[in-house]
């Protein structure tokens, strides 16, 4: 079960990353637009809170990969404190989305559901 969980955690952290690459990275290019739903002028507008929020879900998957390093490699106690954090933040970000907007159900389990099975694997691990 704990392998699961380490996939699980390498999973949610991907997404993670590809968030932090739409928002930080490419926020105001119309792909990105039309994933979030944006004007040109209110990607614009919004864009350094987007950059900020990439960052944060870079961190998180950043904090989730560490985790899963050291607690393969032998720092059970370490890495089941980062891997708690990173994917329990994350699943708790995806349940504050789909509790502000029910029109963000979908996006909300694209960002939770890895992390979510990731905490639960680990536990039962």
């Amino acid at each position: 079960m704990v392998v699961v969980a380490y996939v699980l955690a390498v999973v949610a952290a991907a997404i993670h990353v590809y968030i932090f690459r739409l928002e930080s990275v490419a926020w105001t290019a119309p792909a990105t637009r039309k994933v979030f739903g944006t004007t040109p002028e209110t990607a614009e507008v919004t864009k350094p809170m987007a950059y900020n929020q990439g960052f944060y879900n870079l961190f998180l998957a950043v904090v989730a990969l560490v985790g899963v390093a050291l607690h393969a490699s032998g720092s059970e106690d370490a890495g089941a404190a980062l891997i708690f954090a990173g994917c329990g933040s994350m699943a708790a970000a995806a349940l504050v989305l789909a509790a502000s907007d029910s029109t963000k159900l979908r996006p909300a389990a694209i960002q939770g559901v890895a992390p979510t099975l990731a905490v639960l694997a680990l536990l039962l691990g």
